[in-house]
């Protein structure tokens, strides 16, 4: 059996794409409201040699990135323009040393002996994050979080979205970690530049695009990792559930908009535990909700029209 997981929404303008399209969005990390989230920091545990190395080649590879996006707009693929990439990204690998080296002696500094190394290791960090073009889906494992409800439902006047993983999807999919701890040792780094190491890789990976301080822990997220934007969803749309304050109007909106879908979709509504803090749902009935909608209020004034009261 796939797994399940689920998307809280307010009923708007993008949800509607998400739900009739059978999109998803891959959002930039930068816009996530915790400011401390994607953000890691680089402890800068290797020697000064080897934090030089992997700043050079981080900014290399970056400028090489953008250069060949660039010739690829301009159609220029040719051995001059490689070899013009090549050069200029080297370049300016050394260039960002030396321009560290440089800030590393001024005298605000003090007598400060790690100077150098705490610079590149900051400049690792800002590297890191200008190369991490991901986009994320935030996904939750449950479905009955009042929190998230709260806080992304639309003070439950919204839905949650429930999508199955299809197995070849479950590999883009990560549990995030709520350790409170954003450092990234440079070590791993410089192993994942230089030595292309694959678990060193995965190691600052994880601790870029997977760990929360542990006062988010209640939602127990996962994430998909994707090209920014919308795309067209991996994902296995299979039911959706209609907070506890959601106006009948928009269950029914949303049931007729998903009727004829090639794969069918079940319906939920959230209600209260009755004398507890807590949550639960049970199956909309959709044909109670098309009986009542969509209505005419004209419509009952219509009966009255063959009435005629002057006549006992």
């Amino acid at each position: 059996m796939q797994p399940v997981y689920f998307k809280y929404r307010p009923f708007d303008e993008r949800t509607v794409q998400l739900l009739c399209a059978d999109e998803v969005y891959f959002a930039d990390p930068s816009t996530f409201n915790d400011p401390l989230d994607t953000k890691p920091r680089v402890e800068p545990d290797c020697d000064v040699p080897t934090l030089e190395r992997t700043v050079q080649e981080l900014v290399r590879l970056r400028v090489a990135k953008e250069m060949q996006a660039g010739a690829r707009t301009v159609h220029y693929r040719g051995p001059k323009t490689m070899a013009h990439i090549d050069k200029h990204s080297l370049d300016a690998g050394v260039r960002a040393i030396d321009q560290l080296r440089y800030a590393a002696t001024d005298p605000e500094y003090g007598d400060e002996p790690n100077i150098l190394s705490i610079l590149l290791a900051h400049e690792i960090e800002r590297e890191l994050l200008m190369q991490y073009d991901k986009g994320i889906l935030s996904l939750a494992s449950r479905y009955d979080c009042p929190l998230m409800w709260s806080h992304y439902g639309a003070q439950h006047r919204g839905l949650c979205i429930g999508y199955a993983v299809p197995k070849e999807a479950q590999s883009s999919l990560h549990q995030v970690q709520y350790d409170g701890d954003r450092n990234v040792r440079a070590s791993e780094v410089a192993k994942m530049v230089l030595q292309h190491d694959d678990q060193a890789r995965q190691a600052v990976n994880d601790a870029v695009l997977l760990r929360k301080a542990p006062d988010w822990k209640y939602e127990k997220e996962w994430r998909l990792l994707g090209n920014r934007g919308s795309r067209d969803s991996p994902l296995e749309l299979v039911d959706v559930t209609f907070g506890m304050r959601c106006p009948s109007t928009i269950m029914h909106t949303v049931a007729r908009m998903l009727a004829d879908r090639d794969m069918p979709v079940a319906f939920h509504v959230m209600h209260e535990v009755n004398g507890k803090f807590r949550l639960d749902r049970h199956t909309l009935d959709v044909d109670e909700l098309s009986a009542a909608y969509p209505r005419r209020s004209l419509s009952m004034y219509d009966g009255f029209e063959a009435i005629d009261e002057s006549q006992g």
